[in-house]
């Protein structure tokens, strides 16, 4: 029952670009079509939820060492190499989501949204396999918002928007009230 509400919890009620703001930079930038948007979710799913298995096995041997300073640093060196990883994969595989994601790919080395649930694993003290659902809800909620948002901002493009609200600024107030609406679930778990 824990791991059905951490997961939960972590898709919908703690939903780390609705609930906690973290993933901005690729929510907005790589949104606009939803397939483009599916693409990055997928990619951030698996840098994810693998950073959060890799992450729970560095944070052992950094408490081991007696070297927990180090966190960040090794946090972010293992989410480096895994988006290089999925860079190389979607390149070899996928060239024209490849050339879609554009720069937005290499940047997930720096969203938020990755180093901080790895952070939050080690903060939540949880085991091994409470970090990898943790990891992966992450990622399902990031894939969920960006999907929705990216299916709505297709619509607003054919749809009749005051000329001073067009493009930016409507994505902007949307994103808001996606926001409001997910913290509907807060009280689900």
């Amino acid at each position: 029952m824990k791991i059905f509400i951490i997961l939960l919890s972590s898709i919908l009620v703690n939903n780390f670009v609705m609930s906690r703001f973290l993933g901005i930079c690729p929510f907005l930038g790589v949104s606009k079509k939803v397939e483009t948007a599916l693409g990055m979710g997928m990619a951030v799913t698996f840098v994810m939820t693998l950073a959060s298995l890799i992450t729970y096995f560095v944070q052992r041997l950094l408490v081991k060492l007696d070297i927990e300073f180090m966190q960040t640093i090794a946090f972010i060196l293992v989410i480096a190499s895994l988006v290089q990883f999925v860079e190389m994969v979607i390149q070899k595989m996928s060239p024209t989501l490849y050339q879609a994601l554009g720069v937005f790919l290499p940047l997930i080395t720096t969203n938020c949204a990755v180093l901080g649930v790895a952070i939050l694993n080690v903060q939540s003290d949880y085991g091994l396999v409470e970090t990898v659902i943790n990891g992966a809800g992450a990622a399902i909620g990031f894939t969920l918002a960006i999907v929705l948002f990216a299916g709505i901002r297709e619509r607003l493009e054919i749809s009749d928007v005051p000329a001073a609200f067009k493009g930016f600024p409507i994505a902007l107030i949307t994103a808001g009230l996606m926001s409001i609406a997910f913290l509907g679930f807060i009280g689900l778990v």
